[in-house]
């Protein structure tokens, strides 16, 4: 029998049954966790995504060394980027296992990520995601299934490399508006003809007037929700790496580079925005929630 430790982390917040749940798994055992049985790990947690941290030598460790291999897994499949399941692996790492490095870096199928301590914050280190204009008319039948129809829409864009589709629409809802919006996600896959996307990011300028502020009174810049049912979650909680494409669809039309945007799901979180050209800094909070063992 292999026993395998486990976390659960609640990311971007701190508050405790806010922000994003992700499961965090430390693979230490000489012989790695088999991509099937990570598969079925992820299953039976059920959650948004479940990462796998792995030190790339044997000689090395969790708790002292700074480079180290990084998966996600969501219930269905194996993704190529996951920022809150980053944000819970690094917390783990420094809060958990007392790793001393004021940086880590995990190797992932999206290249290096780079996560830092500020504080009781931690910034991580991503790509941007860079988009691409679409024809609204191409995704017709997504945006009915999505929307009801596309009168609601102001633009629509890709992010070709993460398979990511940014939906924004046209100002004017109120904070209550985007929060009870109850679109019915089980009818994207089908309704999605051009197999271009796992995920859907639906944005809009909160103005504070319309009640997009936080709990002290600082207004978002923007707002967001992500529903991603191709991969076996309707609607993330909170989606960091949707945020580095965010970053480069609002430095576009905002003209400022760094962003305070919330995630407006049921549980919610807030994420800051720091566009670095190529790059895009995500900085956030994360609670631990319960540590556990699998037993394989």
């Amino acid at each position: 029998m292999t026993t395998v430790r486990m976390f659960t982390v609640d990311a971007f917040t701190n508050e405790c049954f806010l922000g994003n749940p992700a499961a965090v798994c430390l693979d230490t055992e000489s012989q790695p966790i088999p991509d099937d049985t990570k598969q079925k790990m992820a299953a039976e947690m059920n959650l948004s995504e479940t990462a796998f941290v792995r030190p790339l030598r044997a000689e090395e460790h969790l708790d002292t060394g700074n480079r180290f291999n990084l998966r996600w897994f969501t219930p269905l499949t194996e993704v190529k980027m996951c920022g809150h399941a980053t944000l819970a692996t690094a917390f783990i790492i420094f809060d958990r296992l007392k790793n001393p490095s004021p940086e880590i870096t995990f190797e992932t199928l999206s290249g290096e990520l780079i996560v830092r301590r500020d504080g009781d914050f931690l910034e991580m280190d991503f790509p941007t995601g860079t988009i691409q204009p679409e024809n609204t008319a191409d995704h017709q039948s997504l945006l009915k299934a999505l929307l009801g129809n596309s009168d609601a829409v102001e633009e629509v864009v890709l992010c070709e490399a993460l398979k990511y589709l940014l939906v924004r629409l046209k100002d004017g809802w109120t904070r209550e508006e985007f929060e009870h919006w109850s679109p019915p996600v089980g009818s994207l896959p089908e309704a999605d003809k051009t197999g271009k996307m796992i995920l859907v990011i639906v944005t809009v300028k909160g103005p504070p007037e319309k009640g997009f502020v936080d709990k002290d009174g600082t207004p978002y810049d923007f707002v967001s929700r992500s529903f991603a049912p191709w991969t076996g979650v309707p609607e993330d909680p909170v989606t960091g790496s949707a945020h580095t494409v965010l970053s480069q669809y609002w430095s576009q039309h905002l003209d400022k580079n760094d962003f305070y945007a919330r995630q407006c799901s049921r549980r919610g979180g807030d994420v800051w925005v720091m566009r670095q050209g190529e790059r895009t800094v995500l900085r956030g909070q994360a609670v631990s929630m319960l540590e556990a063992q699998f037993h394989l």
